[in-house]
């Protein structure tokens, strides 16, 4: 098989394991009612307490639990912010990311003194890719035996969770008593509310789900991605993963589509670096870069048509005496 493409389809599924688990944590969410553009904040934070406890305890695992509880804290102040106290939901979200920026610098200047980064993880303290079984027996096939080897097998453990994740987000949502009221309170919290149910209690469990799904995406950016904690090192997946959201409608499987164009359009940037082009010469570094973003921004201004979000997202619920 095709070399070149083999390794964009690699790198595509490496790229978008953060994205998954950001998008599927806003459509919690904004399926609740509440918009979370924290979404890259919380993943920030919790990419840096998971390579710290990582680095610290010595075990990537400790570093997982540690960055869904960072998360999840970052989660509940939101919920605190706007749920509790009807605050914007707009300004919380980026009160939350701006803190989360200073608070990853402040902390990692405090602790490791080396200019905000954590120290390099070892193997063990970091999940490292598994190769799964047959993989000797199948490489004898042609072509499959390569997209068994490269493209299936050879990820961590958390590529594998993010692709899970989906078909369970979906049940959720669309096959559980939990998922119709998820629904009912993003579309009509009143009606939630003249049913007996606590509008705020279901807005607080899908935030603590978001939560919980960014604490994950922040871990795997940190100790399986990479090997460490940089400054900023999210690079705006939160926010792409927010235009994942809306490009998919609000719906799993589709949202899953847009991440993964997403990151192959990212995957592509890496493989065009010092590229010729006959006539022209070598395409800007420059351009490349910023094409992903450029057609994220073009796909969605033209090629989705009307997205339609929660009737009640963004509206903060208050109930009538």
């Amino acid at each position: 098989m095709n070399e070149f493409l083999l390794n964009t389809l690699d790198a595509t599924l490496r790229y978008s394991t953060p994205l998954i688990f950001a998008s599927m944590a806003g459509l919690f969410s904004e399926r609740s009612g509440v918009v979370d553009i924290g979404l890259e904040g919380k993943m920030l934070i919790a990419a840096f307490i998971s390579a710290a406890a990582a680095s610290v305890f010595g075990s990537p695992w400790i570093g997982l639990g540690a960055a869904i509880l960072a998360s999840s804290i970052f989660a509940m102040i939101h919920g605190f912010a706007t749920i509790t106290h009807k605050g914007n939901q707009i300004v919380s979200g980026v009160a939350i990311n701006i803190m989360a920026s200073g608070l990853t610098m402040v902390l990692g200047l405090a602790w490791f003194k080396q200019g905000g980064q954590t120290p390099a993880l070892a193997n063990d303290e970091r999940f490292l890719s598994i190769t799964l079984p047959g993989v000797d027996i199948i490489d004898y096939i042609p072509i499959l035996g390569d997209i068994y080897r490269e493209l299936i097998s050879g990820h961590n453990i958390l590529v594998y969770l993010a692709l899970l994740i989906v078909p369970l987000v979906w049940w959720v949502v669309n096959r559980t008593r939990f998922g119709l009221r998820l629904r009912a309170v993003g579309e009509n919290p009143k009606a939630v509310d003249t049913a007996g149910l606590s509008v705020e209690r279901l807005r607080y469990k899908a935030l603590l789900i978001g939560g919980i799904l960014c604490g994950i995406g922040g871990a795997y950016i940190a100790t399986a991605h990479n090997a460490q904690f940089t400054k900023e090192m999210t690079a705006g997946a939160g926010f792409i993963a927010l235009a994942a959201l809306i490009f998919g409608k609000w719906r799993p499987y589709t949202v899953l589509s847009a991440c993964f164009l997403f990151s192959f359009l990212k995957a592509l940037e890496d493989r065009l670096q010092s590229v010729i082009i006959p006539g022209i010469g070598e395409v800007p570094v420059q351009f490349i870069e910023a094409t992903p973003y450029l057609l994220t921004v073009i796909l969605l201004a033209g090629f989705i048509g009307r997205a339609i979000p929660p009737k009640a997202v963004g509206e903060p619920y208050i109930k009538e005496l």
